[in-house]
């Protein structure tokens, strides 16, 4: 519970990061790219990975997590520009039913209708945590903006479950595995930056480099914990997949509430505390078998 719990801080870190970058204009895409140098560092600072045992290693795994991790930022946020921001948070919450589905498909996780009782909850506050009656915050709209609602719907899913999959994969330390995802994706992303500089699509600038340390670290905190969420719990990744999801809504809720001063409606509140009933139910079965 106590890896879950600092993923979740450093989950709402990073949003509440972005939402500071977007009020005092800086370029989110810069700092997406120099986020993952700051991850690799600090992969090797902490665990010295080494690269004697890749045999039988996940490649594809890899790559896809290499490709999805910046993608995915830069498609959420076109999606907040061309769609809002409360159209691209219901994709991405929505999310949750791949992982959820994977564990009991894919990683063969037994059936419990405590468990599934939980997650309906959770999914239920996730709709009242939604703000329904905010005002239009972008006007312009693209006849395509549903691809990019689409794509972040199962681009969540798969990071989750490409991550479940790296985390079970024993053979090579998640540690090494971490360093070569980063790694990837910070060169996706920095081929990216090169190419929109040199064709004058995007200026550089200095300053986005310790922006982008700051989010990696961050970053860096939230994907650990993650794995070692799952690591702690391999054989129950809903409860991982749920509480996380869950608890990223309330910790940000909270967060907009306090520091942002962000008003909440009754309906909200309501589903903070059905979001709190759902991860007690979920983490803690036991206490409802009669």
């Amino acid at each position: 519970m106590f890896y879950i719990f600092l993923s979740i801080c450093c989950s709402v870190a990073v949003s509440v990061l972005l939402k500071l970058a977007k009020r005092y204009q800086i370029d989110v895409y810069q700092a997406i790219t120099w986020n993952y140098s700051a991850a690799i560092f600090l992969t090797w600072l902490f665990f010295r990975p080494h690269f004697t045992s890749l045999q039988g290693a996940p490649v594809l795994t890899y790559v896809g997590l290499g490709i999805l991790l910046p993608l995915l930022f830069i498609i959420i946020a076109t999606s907040i520009t061309l769609t809002g921001i409360v159209r691209t948070d219901v994709a991405q919450r929505l999310s949750l039913f791949i992982p959820v589905l994977s564990s009991y498909v894919i990683f063969g996780e037994v059936l419990n209708g405590i468990k599934i009782t939980g997650i309906s909850i959770g999914i239920i506050a996730m709709f009242c945590l939604i703000p329904w009656k905010q005002k239009r915050a972008v006007r312009r709209r693209s006849t395509n903006s549903w691809l990019y609602l689409l794509t972040i719907f199962f681009g969540m899913g798969g990071i989750d479950v490409l991550l479940k999959q790296i985390a079970k994969f024993t053979a090579v330390p998640f540690t090494t595995s971490l360093f070569i995802v980063f790694t990837l994706a910070f060169l996706v992303a920095l081929i990216g930056l090169i190419y929109m500089v040199f064709t004058k699509k995007m200026r550089f600038s200095w300053p986005h480099i310790l922006i982008g340390w700051v989010l990696g670290a961050a970053n860096f905190g939230n994907i650990l914990f993650n794995i070692k969420a799952h690591q702690a719990l391999a054989d129950h990744p809903s409860t991982v997949f749920s509480t996380m999801d869950i608890g990223v809504i309330v910790a940000g809720s909270l967060v907009g509430l306090f520091i942002f001063r962000e008003k909440l409606s009754r309906l909200n509140l309501g589903g903070i505390v059905l979001a709190i009933i759902a991860i007690v139910i979920i983490y803690f079965p036991q206490i409802f078998n009669f």
